[in-house]
């Protein structure tokens, strides 16, 4: 199931300010990771559109992982002037074994920006993205900020895919606050921290959750500071067609549930289930209550939408037992087959 959810009630501050040098620069690291060659005219995509930000970041990582062909190509495009548009280039290797979260962190152990802002290979980010996703860190107690994912589309979207669910590709989905608000994870498509309260947490502790992995860190190292969604931060999240199908999205809730037994036992006292609670809620009564009165209105997709919306519930469920099996029988040093990454 999701992983967000509303936090903590954050002060009205008034009109915040972007903080910039006289070229006009943010004082922002941008991160992109990437790992394959498949997504090279999406990653080239993203890497403009950063470029191309009303206050541009003060430096671009580019964090390869674990694939020299890609690795080769990004320095022989992007790193040989390491610059582009005037921001300076940096083109890395993931140092470490694992995957997304050792390659952000890569890249955040060289990044020097006051905020550290990442964004994944296949988003297009609009071009006030960082502008906006600075404004709310005015706030002292604003520890990090989620942008808005919307998705774009490689095929007309199914029928039956319900709203709530768009998390499954990595977007924003219904239930997120209309307007800046608290939550308690940011979508890692699209998100910033302030460097100096990630170094404290020792970076990203996750491959396949780091970005729920990162927020349960902050809020719990800093309990008084707060996480924020700002929907105007927006980016435009690729949608490939094999993620628009039954198997992905029954898949897609399974595995994720089922891998994040194992990030909440790492988080020890920083974990808290309140935002999967809260989705579960949301989804059984406004989700079926709305499905239910789009169907009387002659929709028949709002059956086959609160059908999945039951089935995703019900795939999470049996994902995170399966999940806390694996980790009891983990205890006495029994590991299943076929527990790889998804």
């Amino acid at each position: 199931m999701s992983s967000n959810g509303r936090g903590a009630d954050v002060p009205e501050s008034g009109p915040s300010k972007v903080p910039v040098d006289v070229t006009g620069s943010a004082d922002v690291s941008v991160v992109i990771c990437a790992y394959t060659l498949d997504r090279w005219d999406l990653l080239a995509q993203a890497i403009d559109s950063v470029l191309g930000q009303t206050h541009p970041p003060k430096e671009l990582f580019l964090s390869i992982d674990h694939n020299a062909d890609l690795f080769k190509r990004c320095l022989e495009r992007w790193g040989e002037s390491g610059a582009g548009r005037g921001v300076p280039i940096q083109v890395v290797e993931n140092r470490y074994d694992g995957h997304l979260g050792s390659a952000r962190t890569t890249a955040a152990e060289l990044a020097t920006g006051r905020y550290i802002a990442f964004l994944d290979d296949d988003a297009t980010a609009e071009p006030d993205w960082l502008e906006q996703m600075l404004a709310p860190f005015e706030d002292r107690s604003v520890i990090a900020v989620g942008g808005r994912p919307l998705p774009a589309y490689s095929k007309p979207r199914p029928s039956w895919f319900p709203s709530e669910y768009d998390w499954v590709f990595g977007c924003a989905y219904r239930g997120l606050p209309e307007t800046t608000a608290p939550i308690q994870h940011v979508i890692g498509a699209a998100m910033a921290v302030r460097r100096e309260d990630l170094v404290a947490i020792g970076y990203f502790h996750s491959d396949n959750h780091d970005d729920m992995d990162m927020c349960h860190r902050l809020v719990h190292h800093s309990p008084s500071s707060v996480i924020v969604f700002q929907p105007s931060a927006v980016v435009n999240h690729f949608v490939h067609e094999n993620r628009l199908t039954w198997a992905y999205f029954w898949r897609r809730c399974f595995f994720v549930n089922r891998g994040k037994v194992g990030a909440f036992r790492q988080m020890g006292g920083a974990r808290n289930l309140d935002a999967e609670r809260r989705f579960a809620r949301q989804a059984l009564t406004d989700g079926l209550a709305r499905g239910g009165r789009e169907a009387l209105a002659g929709d028949i997709g709002g059956l086959y939408r609160s059908f999945a919306l039951c089935a995703g519930l019900v795939m999470a469920g049996i994902g995170y037992l399966v999940g806390t099996f694996e980790w009891k029988l983990d205890r006495f040093g029994i590991v299943l087959p076929g527990r790889g990454r998804h």
